[in-house]
């Protein structure tokens, strides 16, 4: 198996409002998508779909709880973490922590979709961001 991933697909309870709430962010939903949401997101995939039909597609049992997951996002810099955040909030986000610096020398906060799903907004000044906006480890 090769070193990387391709799709992240989120389960969410009302794909309407999941889509609104992303697109409100900014991201911009793939046309022509007939009960999923795609969005390009670098060199990645990020999908909607309900949440019943992933756990069945997926084979598991919804407990309707957090999955162990946390999504994060790296950002070039403290002032665009509470930038992303910020957005995330007016947006219909739940704040889960607000930006600050870290144990391990960075900056991050977190916030939580309309469905729960935490992410992690970051500055890791150890990692590079390219113009492509890859993450890249130094």
């Amino acid at each position: 198996m090769e070193q990387r991933l391709s799709l992240v697909t989120l389960g969410v309870r009302d794909l309407a409002r999941a889509r609104e709430f992303y697109a409100a962010l900014g991201w911009q939903p793939h046309p022509g998508d007939d009960g999923v949401v795609f969005f390009q997101a670098g060199g990645i995939v990020v999908a909607l779909w309900g949440r019943a039909e992933l756990a069945e597609d997926s084979a598991v049992s919804d407990s309707g709880g957090w999955g162990g997951v946390t999504l994060a996002q790296n950002v070039r810099s403290p002032a665009e973490v509470d930038a992303v955040l910020a957005v995330a909030a007016t947006a219909g986000a739940r704040i889960g922590r607000p930006g600050a610096e870290t144990f391990w020398g960075g900056y991050s906060g977190v916030f939580v979709d309309p469905d729960g799903h935490p992410w992690e907004v970051a500055h890791n000044p150890y990692w590079t961001i390219t113009e492509d906006g890859r993450t890249l480890l130094n």
